[in-house]
């Protein structure tokens, strides 16, 4: 069952249609026909017509311009050529680049938008692109930056994201330009984030169809957009791995046996630090798989540490790779204040240690070794979720700040 439809904008009408006429248009006498008689209790009071019908209309269009902002648009297959109006022929500036994908901070259709180039693993065709598109658009949730629609041209597919004003995780935990100031420095609002990726993971698990084995297959602290002001968390890059081609359907099939891919479909695609053993070895994706994942970030979100590391080893000749899921185990095994001193310290001490144990526990189940005993998606965002209420109530408590309103600019 999926906890994080309450966030979604879709609406659902339980009204019989007959009923739902009767109403539709006694409300609409009431705005056209107001000089017509009503039956009312037998009181002194004259309904001023002019002043509600005005007022109702005005409610009336708000509400629906809100209804009408809110909802997902259909899907845009964009022209080649719209790309290049809007990179100015791939000149301009890149606003990130890596060795899988290169993005633009540009304007499609009048908005402002993310546009990535990433090489696709297969050539998808136009009917199976529109399919895919409409289930990956028409999804709304609050923890996901929206994809808008896309566009290909050769071996190239171009996704185009809303724009979000913000900064990844990974540049709000550990900025290299001030590595002892952090937007999260209270222990709430990194439950915050906890939560609300939770909630998004839960919905693309759950919540996108009937039988849907969506996989997201780019969970990290890179990829999770932290919003400003409100410190809300969105994750980015959703169905990067279904349009690219990164996942094909015999590796479906096989999902759940975990049994070696056939080489030539199998495509390992990942970020170390954050794939699962079995993406690694064999080069399955699944859910199982994003759960992983998501107990890396978790760890990084209470110690404030790189998933992976290297650190010069004073006993050796050379440098020594640390892993924050090593580093949590250690911790747990030693038990005592061990997990104190590994909280990051610019919590300044100023958090519920039990919840704090809750969680790093978590997120050692959920980078278990064997994926059949990490939990499910939809069993994580329930914990997380309450933990997070422990958190709010703790904070109270002691007279905490619960609200968040911060700025991001350079310090």
């Amino acid at each position: 069952m999926c906890k994080s439809k309450k966030s979604t904008s879709i609406i659902y009408s339980t009204t019989p249609k007959s009923m739902a006429s009767k109403s539709l248009k006694s409300s609409t006498s009431s705005f056209v026909n107001t000089s017509s008689s009503h039956n009312y209790p037998s009181t002194n009071y004259t309904p001023n017509y002019s002043t509600t019908s005005k007022s109702w209309s005005f409610s009336n269009k708000t509400s629906l311009s809100s209804l009408r902002d809110s909802l997902p648009e259909n899907p845009h297959i964009y022209d080649f050529s719209e790309i290049c109006k809007a990179t100015k022929n791939f000149l301009q500036k890149p606003f990130s680049s890596s060795s899988s994908s290169t993005s633009w901070r540009c304007s499609i259709r009048g908005k402002e938008v993310i546009l990535f180039q990433r090489k696709s693993r297969r050539q998808i065709g136009l009917p199976e692109l529109q399919e895919r598109l409409l289930t990956i658009c028409r999804s709304h949730h609050s923890s996901l930056v929206k994809l808008l629609g896309a566009s290909t041209s050769g071996n190239y597919i171009f996704l185009v994201y809303e724009y979000v004003h913000g900064a990844n995780l990974a540049t709000c935990l550990r900025n290299p330009q001030n590595p002892s100031y952090t937007v999260l420095s209270s222990w709430l609002s990194r439950m915050k984030v906890a939560t609300d990726l939770a909630h998004g993971l839960d919905y693309i698990h759950h919540c996108l169809g009937l039988n849907s084995e969506y996989v997201h297959n780019h969970v990290k602290s890179y990829g999770i957009l932290v919003t400003e002001d409100s410190l809300n968390a969105k994750i980015c890059h959703f169905g990067t791995a279904e349009l690219c081609g990164e996942i094909v359907g015999n590796e479906r099939s096989s999902a759940k046996s975990f049994g070696r891919l056939d080489s030539r479909v199998m495509k390992i695609e990942g970020t170390r630090g954050y794939m699962a053993p079995e993406s690694q070895s064999i080069g399955v994706k699944t859910q199982k798989g994003d759960v992983y994942a998501f107990g890396v970030v978790i760890l990084e979100l209470v110690s404030g540490e790189e998933a992976l590391s290297y650190v010069f080893d004073e006993g050796g000749a050379g440098y020594k790779r640390i892993s924050v899921i090593e580093r949590a185990r250690e911790v747990v095994a030693v038990g005592g204040g061990e997990l104190r001193k590994w909280v990051d310290k610019r919590v300044k001490d100023s958090y519920p240690v039990e919840v704090a144990e809750k969680i790093v526990l978590l997120g050692l189940e959920c980078v278990d070794d064997d994926p059949e005993n990490r939990p499910d998606m939809g069993q994580v965002d329930v914990r997380v979720s309450k933990l997070y209420l422990e958190s709010k109530n703790w904070a109270e408590k002691i007279g905490l700040p619960t609200d968040f309103s911060v700025s991001m600019a350079p310090r």
